[in-house]
């Protein structure tokens, strides 16, 4: 799929959740966010802060909060991204009908407040070492080049891909995700580069 390069691209290349993304944005700009694209999708800003952005997938769609967990979620319509994400929070949809206007607008008031308030998660990983896997210690072992090449990665970035194995719950994972970082760690790529703001 081709990138967005304005806001109206992505949703025109998302033909399955057309209408209802432009029913999202619709109630989104009845509000004081500015609109932006970051990543190649819509994001919402106040005073250039990235508050909430739309979000396709292959069974729904929805509106990524970046620091949802503030929300009070009085209709029990958040979820948490994945585990380890601490602040974003998503309302996910999987047709126009899911969508209840009036709760979707009161969740971005209520997320404008918040940061106007200055609630906001803060990452806290200054001085934090890298707890590299043993199976990803091994691997680089076997494979010298790439080691010089993930030793060459940012602290942030060995921490990514650290936490990428880790994760994995089985070794047949474990293997597919180790032979998956190979390409980007030699290219010296982020786990994440693609989804960041260039």
């Amino acid at each position: 799929m081709k990138k967005a390069n304005s806001v109206e691209d992505y949703i025109e290349s998302h033909e399955k959740y057309k209408e209802a993304l432009n029913l999202l944005r619709k109630i989104i700009l009845k509000t004081d966010l500015e609109e932006t694209l970051k990543w190649h999708a819509p994001v919402y800003t106040w005073q250039g802060k990235n508050v909430l952005g739309l979000g396709t997938f292959k069974n729904h769609f929805g509106i990524w909060f970046f620091n949802g967990v503030f929300l009070k979620d009085e209709h029990h319509l958040l979820e948490q991204a994945q585990e380890k994400t601490k602040g974003l929070r998503q309302m996910r949809f999987e047709s126009v009908h899911d969508i209840n206007k009036d709760a979707v607008l009161s969740y971005v008031k209520e997320a404008i407040k918040n940061q106007k308030e200055g609630k906001e998660i803060t990452a806290s990983r200054k001085g934090k070492t890298v707890q590299i896997p043993k199976e990803l210690e091994q691997y680089l072992k076997d494979n010298p080049t790439l080691k010089s090449a993930f030793m060459a990665l940012t602290p942030g970035r060995q921490r990514e891909y650290s936490d990428y194995i880790e994760s994995a719950k089985r070794d047949a994972t474990k293997q597919t995700r180790l032979e998956k970082m190979n390409p980007l760690v030699l290219e010296g790529k982020g786990l994440y580069d693609k989804y960041k703001d260039c």
